[in-house]
């Protein structure tokens, strides 16, 4: 059974840093995507960033490029994000989610991705 568990979130003063971990486990696949999402109260859930197995390619929205990096350790099974330069408009519930059908390019859509974590906080206090 495939499971996504994040971790690192929490409370950020604007311009701070945390970097999410989400560990991965249950699955072999050797082509997989693993995509970053958030939901803030009242909004739909939005793409951050997602890293293909593939080729390495990532993939930011315009609103974290330049701050936020996403990168991936396989020998632990986790990717990260780091995220720098934290603004309130940042404050989300933030989700790990995993495409494992073997698409070659992560995509921003939350539908093609089958497996999710159970989401953590992340709060940025101006």
């Amino acid at each position: 059974e495939v499971h996504l568990v994040e971790s690192g979130g929490g409370l950020v003063q604007a311009g701070g840093s945390l970097r999410l971990s989400c560990a991965a486990s249950g699955f072999t696949a050797d082509d997989w995507n693993i995509g970053w999402f958030r939901q803030a109260p009242g909004k739909a859930r939005e793409v951050v960033s997602c890293i293909s197995s593939s080729d390495g390619s990532t993939f930011y929205t315009n609103s974290v490029n330049g701050r936020f990096t996403i990168s991936s350790d396989n020998a632990k099974n986790t990717v990260y994000l780091q995220m720098n330069n934290l603004k309130p408009e940042d404050t989300a519930v933030y989700y790990c989610a995993a495409d494992l059908v073997g698409n070659f390019y992560c995509s921003g859509e939350p539908k093609k991705y089958a497996y999710w974590g159970q989401g953590i906080q992340v709060t940025v206090s101006s």
